[in-house]
């Protein structure tokens, strides 16, 4: 019998009767995690404890036990692994159910059940354990699912495991660590690589100087500030103050973000690259990539381009009133491409999935949103870095890749599109397959997130209503990783949340495991469509400047941001082409396409 199921009163008994080494004789009862399903465990006096199950649909001491009506929903509630079987096969029938009402009926129910996981409004940060005002109010706090493990306890995991946790060194270089490059089998490519990590910059911006658990975004969602900058300062800066627009700079004929020089914005370069040679962006430290400033030229073009279509048709608009008005119709495409190309592609469902926020307007949702810790360190996707980067017939290494500031105007954004939708990307989970040129990224997570005390992988699979593994046999599919894992923690109730998502078996023909999907989707799936512009309010043609401005954020792709901002269309995909596909897809830039 598990230990959820076992009298706390006699756990506690064996532990003072026979403490460990520096343990003390009295354990804080909520050490041992006694509260399931989403049960919040309240401490009294030093050894008692009480479960408040409010309308968690169990009751009883430790809410073990289900209400009827939970017990008929869990009786019919398929597994992820069933119904990700079921949205990854019989291609012909979802191709049927595309075409029908069924559609949007499936998209509404995977919203609301999704984000219904998120709470909304937020309940704990790293300083606080408990509800409070401090963790509604205070923005500067990364929001947090559950509640840091208290500093009391026993062991790091709470009285799991071992006293000491492994070296983090150590568990990346043997666990994390490539010894050779593991394509993605869905054939993912740089383009997405990239793409995630440029989108993702606006809203995780971890304060380096207040702590892991701080964020320095003002907002916590789609704001486009790596676009257009985290203050109304850095906005002036990178803002032409004409026409709505954006400052630029034309190169050979085409237009490139400004230089520092002329804008006076900070960015991180090195002290070598002169000030007219490092350009000014949103996001301080897109100058780290090409592939990261080859987005932010694109969206500056995009930006640029619909200020003369809204000028067109609003002549009597000032500056103010169109570069509002565009900034969000960028956020709606923003959203519509993370939806229909981005999360469609990661995903590998046949359900054709659909940006529509009136499919939510009849239910109950909260347009807002916090973003969390977990939801930070789970996004620290590095496994998709390859060994090296080949564009054109030249191939670079990190270090010649690495704050390349003269390759975006070498090759143009036309031949690097071409090149990183070419170029595959490497499997997440399930497989060693960090480079060891960014494993200090997931040596420091590992680090942050003991320092934030996060609960250990399987209460995460328990908080986001999956079964906790037994074994780590069981999470990894193998048994040598699986024995030196056992070794190292213990307990495999003592996994870490980081090193659980990377070592967890792949789903088959996935780029990662089960946990990675049902935890990061209800975090991405709420931080967008609790969007404002996705409200009953916003949603209308007027918020976009009338029915131009809405039709270009209702027909937004990946496809079309790229060629209405190139000369010629390259290949344009997060998926690297077909063997059959060449050059299908190279066309003209439409002229006249919204």
């Amino acid at each position: 019998m598990s230990w959820p199921h076992l009298s706390l009163s006699l756990l506690l008994f064996l532990q003072t009767v026979s403490p460990a080494a520096g343990t003390p004789a009295t354990v804080n009862p909520c050490c041992y995690f006694p509260c399931q399903h989403k049960g919040v465990c309240v401490r009294f006096g030093l050894n008692r404890y009480q479960c408040d199950c409010t309308r968690t649909g169990y009751h009883g001491p430790n809410c073990t036990t289900p209400e009827l009506w939970t017990r008929i929903r869990e009786a019919l509630r398929p597994s992820p692994s069933f119904y990700h079987f079921i949205l990854t096969h019989g291609r012909w029938i979802w191709n049927i159910i595309n075409s029908t009402f069924l559609r949007d009926f499936l998209m509404r129910l995977v919203l609301t059940v999704r984000a219904n996981l998120i709470p909304s409004p937020p309940t704990y940060t790293s300083e606080h354990g408990y509800i409070s005002w401090e963790s509604y109010s205070n923005l500067s706090f990364y929001t947090r699912v559950l509640a840091p493990v208290p500093e009391d306890c026993p062991t790091p995991m709470g009285v799991k495991g071992k006293k000491q946790l492994p070296d983090p060194e150590l568990l990346a270089r043997h666990f994390l660590m490539r010894n050779e490059f593991v394509p993605d089998p869905l054939g993912t490519n740089l383009m997405f690589a990239f793409f995630a990590q440029h989108f993702t910059h606006q809203f995780f911006k971890t304060s380096g100087k207040m702590g892991p658990g701080f964020t320095k975004a003002l907002g916590h969602g789609v704001d486009l500030s790596h676009i257009y900058g985290n203050s109304l300062a850095r906005q002036h800066q990178l803002r032409l103050f004409e026409d709505g627009k954006l400052k630029f700079q034309m190169v050979d004929g085409e237009m490139y973000p400004p230089s520092v020089a002329e804008t006076h914005a900070y960015m991180k370069y090195p002290a070598n690259v002169p000030e007219t040679q490092q350009m000014a962006v949103g996001q301080e430290v897109f100058g780290l990539l090409p592939g990261l400033m080859m987005y932010a030229t694109i969206w500056l073009r995009e930006h640029n381009r619909v200020c003369d279509l809204l000028q067109a048709e609003h002549p009597t608009w000032n500056d103010e009133q169109l570069f509002q008005t565009t900034r969000l119709i960028l956020i709606g495409e923003t959203i519509k491409i993370v939806i229909e190309d981005y999360v469609q592609h990661l995903s590998g469902y046949f359900l054709k999935l659909k940006f529509d926020p009136e499919m939510l307007f009849g239910v109950q949702f909260q347009y807002q949103n916090r973003i969390s810790v977990e939801f930070n360190h789970l996004y620290h996707w590095h496994p998709l870095m390859p060994d090296s980067f080949v564009v054109g017939q030249q191939e670079y290494s990190y270090e010649q890749f690495v704050f390349n500031t003269s390759m975006l105007l070498d090759y143009g954004v036309e031949a690097l599109v071409e090149a990183f939708s070419r170029q595959r990307a490497g499997q997440i989970g399930g497989v060693r397959n960090i480079n060891d040129h960014v494993l200090y990224v997931a040596v420091s997570t590992i680090k942050e997130s003991r320092e934030l005390r996060l609960q250990s992988f399987n209460e995460y699979r328990k908080r986001f209503g999956m079964k906790p593994y037994t074994s780590f046999q069981e999470l990894t599919g193998e048994k040598q990783n699986s024995a030196e894992l056992e070794e190292l923690y213990g307990d495999i109730d003592a996994l870490e949340f980081y090193p659980g998502l990377l070592l967890e078996k792949s789903l088959p023909n996935s780029i990662f495991g089960e946990s990675m999907v049902e935890i990061g989707a209800p975090f991405s799936l709420k931080g967008l469509l609790g969007n404002p512009i996705c409200s009953p309010e916003y949603w209308k043609p007027s918020t976009f400047g009338g029915e131009t401005g809405f039709n270009i954020v209702k027909t937004a792709t990946l496809q079309k941001l790229v060629c209405l901002n190139v000369k010629t269309c390259p290949y344009v995909s997060f998926h690297v082409p077909d063997p059959d596909q060449v050059d299908k897809q190279k066309v003209k830039r439409p002229s006249t396409e919204l």
